[in-house]
């Protein structure tokens, strides 16, 4: 590595004794890094398990680190790819910063806070942000950290200062049209950390072992065996990261420890409803707490404020005495007591799932005894809707390291899933949590099924009672 500043040693329970270049440690050490101390990996899910306390500053250290094993195991295998010491800073940095966006509750606050904002104001399906992401804002992050904290003079050091496009065309996982970075001939770079083309990346990598580790759940996909089995192939001009063949089992247990994670922890039932509920009470508060004089929701728009807003936000509602964060105080106490709403049960009729959404949104205007209830529409799969991820994939072979080929499901086991999808509809009840009260609510919902031809709710997971 270019530069005679020793390497930062960080211990981290995932990946050990870590190595950290002193240029990754000055964009550490920014308080725009820092932010994400405070702001949870997993968001809600806190409330659920014990364990998954950790949060994304650890998480983006890890990519950083993974990213910087990756490119180096390519260029010890393969040195005609001439893989440099800048190509390899640049994807460590993009690993580094690709989550400075996240807001409040990671998830909660660009997939569920910013859409609703968006609805309620409804603003056209052109306007710039309505579909923004925190990738959008990581890049702005980036930029911002950059220039107040000068850090493109150290950048020149290691010879990177031209190339800030470049590593927010990492973040993305996909180069620009007009600036395609190192070029076609290093295309693979791309899929390093944030890979569009199949979602086998750094990133999943780590939150996979971290989060595994942190929520108690065994980890069974092997990352550091797939290290030892990837290389860079020729596919249609561009150059892909493959895959050893006999590895494919190898990823689809990957793409099934995704699917678990979400099934039992990132969408978890009582996981969902409290993200529904912080939801809730953020857009309460929206209009009244000001960060530099912006509400919780323009600072997606100002970098220097955005720093300002993490997971404290909550604690920050909770010890309030405006007459205004009232109503928000109150969502988040009765989180705080454990009195959440309760789950009614599900459909699982993936075909009828946004038809019923959809009549219950209109009906819900009109008929005040659905005005307590809440649908959330769930999808699980394998990180590619209802496609198998893993016919994105090229693997090579012993005999012809340098063939890219395909490989089948068929081909891997008989007992591979023949889909890759499932959505259903969760209900749960805003109303009192007693017995009768819950039983009355299931025949409320149940009988307005039956008037509009939907299926009944069924239990989740056997159990009728568990919140």
């Amino acid at each position: 590595m270019a530069g005679q500043q020793p390497m930062k040693v960080f211990n981290d329970p995932i990946h050990g004794h870590m190595e950290i270049h002193p240029l990754l440690v000055k964009f550490i050490d920014t308080p725009q890094f820092q932010r994400l101390r405070n702001i949870k990996q997993l968001g809600a899910a806190y409330y659920v398990y014990p364990g998954a306390s950790h949060n994304r500053f650890e998480h983006s250290i890890g990519v950083a680190h993974l990213a910087g094993q990756f490119l180096q195991a390519l260029r010890d295998r393969q040195p005609d790819l001439d893989i440099t010491d800048e190509d390899i800073l640049c994807v460590q940095i993009a690993g580094l910063c690709h989550d400075l966006g996240h807001g409040p509750f990671s998830h909660l606050f660009d997939g569920r806070f910013i859409p609703e904002i968006r609805k309620q104001k409804q603003q056209p399906p052109n306007n710039g942000d309505n579909e923004w992401k925190h990738e959008d804002a990581s890049k702005m992050m980036f930029d911002h950290m950059v220039e107040v904290n000068e850090l493109k003079k150290e950048m020149e050091k290691y010879k990177l200062d031209k190339d800030l496009e470049f590593i927010k065309q990492l973040i993305d996982g996909r180069p620009d049209g007009e600036n395609q970075g190192r070029g076609e001939v290093k295309y693979f770079l791309y899929e390093i950390v944030a890979n569009k083309t199949n979602g086998i990346d750094v990133d999943k990598w780590d939150y996979l072992a971290r989060d595994c580790h942190h929520l108690g759940i065994p980890m069974t996909f092997d990352y550091r065996r797939l290290l030892m089995f990837t290389r860079v192939c020729e596919v249609d001009g561009l150059r892909h990261i493959c895959i050893r063949d006999k590895e494919a089992a190898n990823l689809y247990d990957m793409f099934y420890r995704r699917f678990s994670l979400h099934q039992r922890a990132y969408q978890h039932r009582v996981n969902n409803i409290i993200a529904y509920m912080i939801t809730e009470a953020l857009l309460e508060a929206n209009e009244h707490i000001r960060i530099d004089g912006l509400t919780l929701s323009e600072t997606i728009h100002d970098m220097s404020a955005y720093t300002k807003l993490t997971d404290s936000v909550f604690d920050q509602i909770l010890s309030s005495s405006d007459d205004n964060l009232k109503g928000a105080k109150e969502i988040l106490n009765k989180i705080v007591r454990r009195q959440i709403y309760r789950y009614l049960g599900k459909i699982p009729s993936k075909e009828k799932t946004r038809e019923i959404k959809n009549k219950w949104e209109e009906d819900q205007i009109i008929e005040l005894d659905l005005q307590d209830f809440i649908l959330d529409v769930v999808t699980l799969d394998y990180g590619m809707k209802d496609k198998d991820p893993i016919d994105k994939v090229y693997f090579y072979s012993k005999k012809n390291p340098d063939k890219p080929k395909r490989i089948s499901k068929e081909q891997v086991s008989k007992l591979l899933p023949a889909d890759f999808d499932e959505t259903f509809l969760r209900v749960y009840w805003k109303g009192e949590p007693d017995d009768e009260s819950l039983e009355s609510a299931k025949e409320i919902f149940n009988q307005w099924c039956k008037d509009n031809g939907f299926p009944l709710l069924q239990p989740e997971d056997g159990d009728e009672d568990e919140a």
